[in-house]
């Protein structure tokens, strides 16, 4: 009998139909987190390299547009000190934090979801096998004495498959989960990096009118 036949399905009981919500949910907010934070994960190294190469030039309009057009929590905070590149240091930096504590939470948006679903998941499955021995208990009671094999088979069968469909979930879950905030925390170091590197540039070299450039002091390989 194939793994995904329909009667294993069926013959897994009622919480079945919930761990396969659950698992739909999941999928959903995986590939949606995954698209998202791929697209919001750029080369900090590079894309701070062009902006100062751009400012070197004095075109600080055209070093935001970039960042208007460049999507992710760096650009949005290093244009948020690029707005700012005239104002005193305190200024600048209240602004970098106020647009790193507008987007790092974005970043974070439903990784809850996927860690609630992995833990939930193997609940599910313990309540779907309680379910199945009670099944089997009352096959026991019907039965009397001499229960036949088949009436008792329904029973651990429907417990067994609900055990093994929330732990097919759960492992995935965690895993996701893992995987997603792995990537969170790169992009939120990213974020730290540009910021602390376009304030100290716009405090130093921009402002003295030294040129600066992508090999400029304190721009990290990557």
């Amino acid at each position: 009998m194939s793994v995904l036949d329909l009667n294993l399905f069926t013959a897994g009981g009622p919480m079945m139909w919930v761990l396969l919500l659950m698992a739909l949910i999941f999928l959903m907010l995986t590939i949606e987190r995954v698209l998202f934070l791929h697209r919001g994960q750029i080369r900090s190294t590079a894309f701070i390299g062009g902006i100062k190469n751009i400012l070197a030039k004095r075109r600080i309009v055209e070093a935001l547009t970039v960042c208007e057009e460049t999507p992710g929590p760096v650009a949005a905070v290093v244009k948020a000190a690029l707005l700012h590149a005239d104002d005193p240091a305190e200024v600048m930096r209240f602004h970098v934090q106020e647009a790193a504590v507008v987007e790092l939470p974005v970043l974070e948006r439903r990784l809850g979801s996927i860690a609630a679903i992995a833990q939930v998941a193997p609940l599910v499955g313990l309540l779907g096998t309680i379910l199945g021995m009670i099944s089997t208990f009352l096959a026991f009671e019907k039965s009397g004495d001499y229960a036949l094999p088949s009436a008792l088979s329904h029973g651990m069968r429907e417990a067994l498959l609900t055990t093994a469909a929330s732990l097919l979930l759960a492992i995935p879950a965690h895993l996701a989960h893992h995987f997603l905030a792995g990537r969170v925390r790169a992009i939120v170091r990213d974020v730290e990096w540009a910021g602390n590197e376009i304030m100290k540039y716009l405090l130093t070299d921009y402002r003295s009118g030294k040129p600066g450039g992508a090999n400029g002091e304190g721009t990290p390989e990557k």
